[in-house]
Formats: structure tokens, sequence, C-alpha cells
């Protein structure tokens, strides 16, 4: 009964959005060039957003559709609650993510808030949900692609729907990563509770470089992307040209559900993101009463605690499910044991997010998007702390770099955070920032002119404008240019003065090096960004290959890393080897002679320790290494693009790069299948944007292709070129877009 009625709801949306957009009228030509790139123009941003949901549902149905259920929470009704889903970078039980997304996305107050939005914000919004209905409609369902052709959560939607998916990415570095741990707090009981962890890390990571006119060749600004994305789900980039003649005319990538790119270039700037190293919430310890552990103490006065009844729906014949959901003054109760956020009868532990509720973030990448300089990038960052959990990089047609570590992030100082700290806290700083919840002073502090009291202002976060370079790899501002390492600033900001990591030395290196041999131009950074360089190997081969020889039963892995090149390229022989030695003897404790030093950091630590116990540890760790690369059916020197490759139908491509740990820049992070690895997450869209006289030159390649649909002729055509390291030039002018078109132009009016 439930499904036939969601399913007559669903009817009933679709025929009043219909009569919605016959009062309203939406209008959109689209456009496909080289690789299926969909340039979209409007006459304004509601048949902006009607073109852009129309053709990336041509492209990726099946992955937005799926999503719209996740945010609904209806998984366990559409998948079964015995099944998961992928949030963020974990699997979770479909019950969990119902239950998040039930208990946590606030509809009333978020279309409150959609209310109050700028004109343009919401037109897009209503524009993407029209277009979606009516590609819905045009397809009918017979031809909706097969991977979900006659499932009941491939539906109309409307603009709520969008607002739960805008919320869910804004949450993404945040509340989702607690998504378990929120969904199943629950006060003791004497049953045992659920051993929940959180990850050390959200798993997103990007390299992103701005090169000022005193670093280039041509005296223009040079920005090079490198987003390391998911490739697979929601979180897949998607490539576009946007345009609404006089008011917007950007191209770049967007993720599923944004309505023009949030990562790319128009005629003046050219920008990219990397996930920043800033905490965007704080977890607040909590003194519970002795005699009830649902009320909690503040400044020595009883506060209760709320509970709400989240009731999960399920397949028909069985009853939903009921869970409860706990909450207190700071948000809701999160508990994770394995993360040491137990819930006993004398604390617990409750999570504060600084975006929640942020539909910020469309204007400031509105303002972005439209910006003529990186001043006016610098501006729409600022103003709106509207950027949930990325840095901005970016670089304009005028030479000037910009680095804006600039987010929503909770307003808690160094000394704050040193008063409000107990006795967890110091074991838990490298993973959150934790806090005294019986105090309100230890609460964020509330500064003039944030947009949200509580938020950090733009002021005592980092920004570097420069007219060299700026470089970042996901750590923290603090060395965004070794010539002027940073000030230190809050700790919830990232760390300072502390050892870097490899990929971010590497880049570092990487960039002095090529900037001593000369002024960088777009080929010497397309090079870089695909040379796939290991400084782990750098730093440890010639030692691990000397220990290797000092023993007859790792003479075979002597004679295979000698003959490795360094590199992860698709021909490198012996790096499968090298891949698993690392990952273990990089967690060896005392790995080098020489530590860290904060006047050298970027060639700092550095000379593998191999004597003593050092020995016999790294030797063991090679014997094990070259069994698991003979287990998994592969030579100690087979070619890495053997290992390493991505399947598009019956097709196996080879798929160059490899882990950051190994202080590679070009990331693939893999998975283990029958016959070898297939990437999972890592380089996504490579942007090179450089500046002419009469607009900008970019080259990019879009790792896994534009389509998710096996059928679509764009679904591993790029994933082919990137495995030859080849570019596409973009076309960008009226001229450059009729010269790569391919099809016709699909005219949508309604």
């Amino acid at each position: 009964m439930e499904e036939t009625a969601m399913r007559a709801a669903a009817v009933i949306i679709v025929l009043l959005a219909g009569t919605a957009a016959e009062a309203r009228g939406f209008r959109a030509e689209i456009v496909r060039t080289a690789h299926g790139i969909p340039h979209i123009t409007a006459p304004d941003f509601a048949g902006l957003g009607y073109g852009v949901a129309y053709a990336y549902g041509q492209d990726n149905l099946c992955l937005l559709a799926e999503e719209f259920a996740t945010v609904e929470g209806t998984r366990s009704l559409h998948f079964g609650p015995a099944g998961s889903a992928t949030l963020g970078f974990q699997t979770v039980d479909n019950v969990s993510s119902d239950v998040f997304f039930r208990s946590t996305l606030d509809l009333p107050a978020l279309k409150a808030q959609w209310r109050r939005a700028g004109a343009r914000e919401r037109d897009l919004f209503t524009g993407f949900a029209a277009g979606w209905n009516r590609l819905l409609r045009d397809l009918g369902p017979a031809r909706v692609p097969e991977a979900c052709r006659g499932k009941p959560w491939v539906r109309p939607i409307t603009t709520d729907d969008l607002l739960r998916l805008n919320e869910k990415q804004m949450l993404l570095a945040g509340s989702l990563v607690f998504a378990p741990a929120i969904a199943n707090a629950a006060p003791p009981s004497g049953q045992t509770a659920l051993n929940i962890d959180i990850p050390t890390e959200m798993g997103l990571g990007s390299n992103g470089w701005a090169f000022g006119a005193d670093s280039t060749a041509n005296g223009r600004g040079l920005v090079v992307g490198n987003p390391h994305f998911p490739w697979f789900g929601s979180a897949r980039f998607w490539q576009m040209h946007t345009t609404v003649p006089g008011m917007l005319d950007v191209m770049g990538v967007g993720i599923g559900g944004t309505p023009f790119p949030s990562l790319g270039f128009n005629k003046h700037v050219a920008w990219t993101h990397t996930v920043t190293a800033a905490r965007h919430f704080t977890i607040h310890a909590l003194t519970l009463d002795a005699a009830d552990p649902m009320t909690y103490i503040v400044d020595g006065r009883p506060e209760n605690m709320t509970a709400q009844t989240i009731s999960v729906p399920v397949p028909a014949g069985a009853q939903p499910i009921p869970r409860t959901v706990y909450a207190s003054r700071f948000g809701p109760m999160v508990m994770a044991p394995a993360a040491g956020l137990g819930w006993s009868k004398t604390t617990a532990y409750a999570l504060k997010e600084a975006n929640r509720g942020n539909q910020r973030g469309l204007t400031a990448w509105l303002g972005i998007a439209t910006a003529r300089s990186t001043a006016d990038i610098r501006q729409a960052v600022e103003t709106t702390l509207g950027i949930p959990w990325v840095n901005t990089i970016a670089a304009d047609s005028a030479g000037n770099a910009l680095l804006a570590d600039v987010t929503a992030v909770p307003n808690v100082s160094a000394d704050q955070i040193k008063a409000c700290a107990t006795p967890l806290s110091p074991r838990v700083a490298a993973r959150f920032v934790l806090l005294d919840g019986s105090k309100s002073s230890c609460d964020w502090t509330a500064a003039k002119g944030t947009p949200v009291a509580g938020l950090m202002p733009a002021t005592a976060q980092a920004v570097f404008a420069r007219r060299d370079w700026v470089a970042n790899s996901n750590d923290s501002y603090w060395l965004t240019t070794p010539k002027a390492p940073a000030t230190p600033l809050s700790p919830i900001l990232g760390s300072s003065q502390t050892v870097r990591t490899h990929r971010t030395r590497s880049g570092l290196l990487e960039i002095e090096r090529n900037h001593a041999a000369g002024k960088m131009t777009p080929e010497t950074t397309k090079t870089m960004a695909f040379a796939n360089k290991s400084l782990a190997a750098e730093l440890a081969l010639p030692a691990l290959i000397t220990l290797a020889e000092s023993d007859p039963a790792l003479g075979p892995a002597a004679t295979a890393l000698k003959g490795w090149d360094q590199r992860f390229d698709n021909s490198s022989r012996g790096a499968f080897l090298f891949h698993h030695i690392w990952m273990a003897a990089q967690n060896i404790p005392g790995l080098w002679a020489t530590p860290f030093s904060v006047a050298d950091p970027v060639n700092t630590p550095h000379t593998l320790v191999t004597s003593g116990e050092q020995s016999t540890k790294l030797k063991a760790i090679i014997a094990k290494a070259m069994a698991d690369v003979r287990q998994a059916g592969f030579a100690l020197d087979a070619p890495w693009g053997d290992v390493q490759w991505a399947p598009r139908g019956g097709e196996k491509i080879a798929i160059h790069g490899g882990e950051g740990d190994h202080g590679v820049l070009n990331v693939q992070r893999s998975m283990a299948v029958p016959g070898g690895l297939n990437p999972v997450h890592g380089t996504s869209y490579i942007q090179v944007v450089t500046f002419d006289e009469t607009g900008p030159v970019a080259d990019a390649v879009l790792s896994y292709s534009q389509s998710t649909d096996p059928a679509s002729p764009w679904y591993g055509d790029q994933t082919r070129q990137y495995s030859a390291k080849q570019w596409n030039r973009l076309p960008f002018t009226k001229a450059e877009i009729a010269a790569t078109q391919v099809g016709e132009v699909l005219r949508l009016r309604e």
C-alpha cells in the first residue's frame, strides 16, 4: 500500500510540475561537443537549471535518481534494510542511512531558508526540478536506462529533493562522516553498544596549483586543478559549459545535482578546490546527571536531551523500523566507542555542525563563476562563508594567484581549545576538536559580520594573494608556499609547523624543480601532473634495494626494484611490488634517520633506517610483498598497467597513477579484484587553464568519462584518453563549439 501511495503521489507531483512549468516557462539549448560535453545556453537562470538537469539525466539518470532516494531516507524501502549505501567514503547500512537523513535534514527549515535565498538561486533549483521531470516524460518508462528501468525510485522530483541533496553535500565533511554514530547513538541499556568508529580521513583529496605572472612564461595566470574524487556514485564530476548571455559564461565540472560548474573557468578567471584540513564541526563532551543519562549539566544547571522517533519504511509485508535519535543544545548525540566516544552513565558526546543549513554555498559559487578577478573570488568566499569544506585556488588573466582557505568553520580559538580541553581531547586531536560541553564558555564565539553566529570570520582564516604561486595537496594552509610559511592559526584550521605528507612534499618539490628550469607553461604543468613519480621511492628505494640484495631469498625483489623507474606509469615494471612494500613499511616507527625540521619542511624527514631491528622488519615486509604479488597472479616486475585497470564493458583500460602515501601526485586508490586492481577514488577531472588576449585556453580530461551508462558513447572514451595521457582542448567560444559539435542541437521549451 505504501509503495502504491508513493507512485500515486509521484504522478500528482509530475502533473503539478508540468502545470507550474507552463505557467512559468523554461527554455534551454543544448549543444554537445566531443566526448559528450554539453554547452547549455538559456535566457535566464531557471532555463539554465532546466537544461543542465536534462543533459545530466541523459548521461547519469540512474545515478542521481538513486541519490534522491538516499537523501529522502527511503533506501530501506527500495533496496532493502539489509543493503548498504556509500555515504561520503564509508559504507553504511541502509537503515542507518535512512535514520540519519530523516533525522538530520530539517526540510521545513531548509524550505524557509530557500524562500529567503536570492532569485537566481531559487530559479536554478526550480528549473533543475522541471528539467529532470521533463526528461522523465520524454523518455517514458521504456527508454529509462536499463540499470534502473522500472524502478519505483526513478521518479519526478521537486525542489525539496534538491534542498535535501544540497544539504547532504554541505555535510559531507562533518555530520555525514558521523552518520552511523548519530543513527545508532543511545543511552546505556546494559546491552553491548555497536563498536562504531569514525573514519580517520574523509577520503576526498586533490592537488591545486595557481601560478601568477611572476611564475608563468606568458605573464598571465595558470591554474592546475587535479581533484581526487570517487569514480563511482553521485560525487563523480560531470563536465558542462553553462551560459546565460550577459550574466554567466562558465565551463568546468560539477557533481550530481549541481546546476552550473563549481570548479572550472570563465573568460577572466580559473579556479579549483582541494579539501581543506580545517574541521567544520566540534564534538562536545557532556557531563550527565548521575541519576539520568538523558540529562546533562551546563554551567551547573540540568538540561534535557530531546528524543525524536524515526520510522524507516521498508518493503511491503514488513513493519516499519522504529529508531530513536537523541540531541542536545549542541546538536545530535554521537556514539562511536571505537573512537573513544561512548555513552556512559556519566559522559556522552554531541556534534555541532558549521554547515548545517548552509545554502550560502550556491551564492558563493555563483560569485566565483561570475568573477572577473581573483579579488572578486576572494570577496565571494569571504562575504558568504558559504564554501563548505574546500579551499579555493585561483588565478586570473592579469596574473594574480590566490589561495583562500576560507570556509564555514566553528569560531574557536587556540586559547579556547586549550582552556576547554577534556582528558580525552589530546588523544583525539588529530581527528576532531573535542570541547568541554559542561561550560557555555566552551561554545563557539560569536563574531561581528558573519552570516551565521558562531562561524569564524574570514579575517581569522588563511588567505594568500600572490604574484608567484600557491599550492595545496590537502595539508593545512601552513606551507602554501615554502617561501613564506604562514603564521600558525587556530588548530581547528589544521596543523602548522608539523610534518607534511609525501604528496604535499612531492608537489612542492616538483614545482620548485621545474620552476628552476624556467617559467611555467601549460605543457610543463601537464607533464608534472602525469609524471607519476613516487617521492617515497626517491627517498627509500636505494636503501631497500641494498637491503634486499643482502639476503639471497630477497634477490628477485632486488632485481625487480632495480628495474623499476620509480614511477606509476602503465609501463612501469616493479611498481606493484613497491606498492606492497611501502603500504606496510611507511607505518614502522622510527622509519627515518633524519627527522622532520621546521626549518626544512619540504626535504625532511629523509634517509631510511635499515640497521638493527629495522632491518629485520623491512626484510619481512619485502618477503611478504613478494608473496602477495605472486599470490595476486603477477610477476614481481609486472607492468603497472597490467595490474591497475578500469573495466569498460569487456575492455580493461590500463590506469596510471598511484597512492598519495607513495608521494604520487596523480593519485589513484584501487580495490583488489580478480586479475588486479580497479580504481575507486583518485584523479577525476584534470584541468590546465591559462589565458591569452581573447580569453581562456583550457586543456582537460575526465578520467572516468562523462556517462555511467554502458550504452552511452561517452562511457569510456575519456578513460582511454586518460590512459594514454591525452588531453582535450576545451571549446569555449561559439566558433570553437560549432567546430567541434557532435549531433543535433537540442532545443527545449515548455
